[in-house]
């Protein structure tokens, strides 16, 4: 089934997928594409609508990025947010001037209640700026409709040609009504239907699968958490036992995971697993390093190695399957984006990889949209809600050098903390939450004596996509009694805090 589709050009700015992410939360399919694709292939494509994203550029200076006027001709609705609004602006002949104040934040604005894109917004409501250009006289054939004290092009139309232009995000939480603007753009502007329905996913990607692996012998890399179990339930319904899941008990898991892991899959989904025991390897290799970059691509080293001996002990393996999910691929590095960290099933491959073919089935979907997948194909919801856990495991989890005796700190002190949050009630309104080793020894007090210890960071966020994300308020009654447990209970740590920076600037994991 082809769906309708949205093209979002990528001009490098901050929010960029999740704009993506926000027009599929309308059930509308997009993608992603450069800021440079041919029109002759978006043409080719016929998108339902464009979206311009914001980016870091200047429109005016000589190397911006700039689309040709043509595109605005093709009878496609197109709506231009930041950076993309000024250049909407400016190369239909606008004008586009450095404002006398740069405007970031959140922001009162005025809007048009007579055009199509506010329809059901309120005539002054919030939106969220991150500007130091803006447009200071629209293009012809465009009327000004909406403002702000200090932005006089806040949002333009050109209602004939569905071209619209906003300067705020409407894309972020920020902005709390600018999903009905994209709703408004989405289906009343550009005539969407809403055909991207994760049931259809689910159905869809098990009968391409079938006939892509079908008959063949294919591995599936097997974690444990969200995204790899997704996939492999997926894997195994199109192709039922051809499939091996892979687990690879690299000994940098949380407490206990290993077995659970081993259980989950082979009596609830009676896969055929092989569980891969190899602690001291993975310790081996990663001893003495401090650098997250090089213990990412260490781990995604050793585990296509590991891979490759399983596959030779089950004979010809054509296929094998990761959990690779879109973030993973964007922080990984785009054309755009600079690489924020590699993960060690994108980035951190090694140039030669003893499989046919790798299989990402899920490498186009959010992270909530896997959940909701994992919920059609039947997975309990104690596993589809499971706590994001990164492919290196703990050992980006502890800063600095890793030792067997620094991960068991750390396991004991992470179960302490998500034990008591889930007993506080609040693991449904934190989106992430979990320990980190600091490599930071401090002095301390322990019945009369003196302890050089180390400190625990806990981290807690609340989010929705995990691309962008707030520090989650934590009572402090059961921070205070999570800290005294983990002081008490674990042998080595004499001292908690409590991270309280956002993502961005921070990202979610310490490293």
């Amino acid at each position: 089934m082809k769906h309708e589709l949205v093209i979002v050009l990528d001009f490098g700015g901050q929010y960029n997928q999740l704009i993506a992410r926000r027009v599929r939360e309308n059930n509308v399919y997009c993608e992603v594409m450069p800021w440079d694709t041919e029109l002759e292939k978006i043409k080719e494509i016929n998108p339902k609508a464009i979206i311009f994203t914001g980016g870091p550029s200047v429109v005016t200076e000589a190397d911006a990025p700039v689309v040709q006027k043509e595109l605005f001709d093709l009878g496609i609705p197109v709506l231009g947010i930041c950076y993309g609004s000024q250049l909407m602006g400016y190369v239909l002949g606008g004008k586009v001037a450095k404002a006398d104040q740069r405007e970031y934040g959140k922001t009162s604005i005025n809007v048009s209640l007579n055009n199509p894109l506010f329809k059901d917004v309120d005539a002054t409501t919030s939106c969220w700026m991150s500007h130091t250009y803006f447009i200071s006289e629209p293009p012809s054939g465009f009327e000004i409709i909406g403002t702000t004290e200090t932005c006089p092009v806040a949002a333009m139309a050109h209602q004939e040609k569905k071209l619209y232009g906003v300067q705020f995000h409407p894309e972020v939480m920020h902005t709390p009504q600018g999903n009905i603007m994209l709703k408004n753009f989405l289906y009343d502007i550009a005539g969407c239907k809403g055909d991207w329905i994760m049931s259809d996913f689910a159905e869809e990607s098990i009968k391409a699968l079938k006939e892509k692996l079908g008959g063949k012998k294919v591995l599936c890399a097997l974690s444990g958490g969200v995204d790899s179990s997704v996939a492999a339930v997926l894997i195994h319904k199109a192709i039922g036992k051809d499939l091996t899941c892979i687990f690879v008990d690299h000994g940098l898991l949380r407490k206990d995971e290993g077995d659970e892991v081993e259980q989950i899959f082979t009596k609830e989904f009676d896969m055929n697993l092989i569980r891969v025991n190899c602690e001291d390897r993975f310790l081996e290799k990663l001893a003495g390093v401090t650098d997250p970059e090089t213990k990412r691509k260490i781990i995604g080293e050793e585990f296509i190695r590991v891979f490759e001996i399983e596959a030779k002990k089950i004979g010809t393996v054509d296929f094998l399957v990761q959990g690779t999910i879109y973030p993973d691929v964007i922080e990984s590095g785009t054309k755009n984006a600079a690489v924020i960290k590699s993960h060690h099933n994108v980035g951190g491959l090694p140039d030669y990889v003893d499989f046919k073919e790798i299989v990402e089935p899920l490498r186009d979907l959010f992270k909530d949209e896997v959940r909701n997948v994992g919920r059609v194909l039947g997975i309990p919801e104690f596993l589809v809600a499971r706590q994001p856990f990164p492919g290196p495991g703990l050992a980006i989890r502890v800063i600095g050098d890793i030792t067997k005796e620094k991960l068991d700190m750390l396991r004991e002190a992470d179960y302490i903390y998500r034990e008591e949050i889930v007993k506080a009630g609040l693991d449904k309104e934190i989106g992430q939450y979990f320990a980190v080793l600091t490599n930071l020894r401090s002095v301390g007090v322990m019945g009369d004596e003196r302890t050089y210890s180390y400190t625990v960071a806990l981290r807690g966020v609340a989010t929705t996509d995990f691309m962008t994300a707030d520090w989650a308020r934590i009572p402090h009654d059961v921070l205070a009694h999570i800290s005294n447990r983990i002081v008490n209970e674990v042998h080595g740590v004499n001292r908690i805090v409590y991270d309280i920076t956002s993502k961005p600037p921070a990202t979610i994991e310490w490293e």
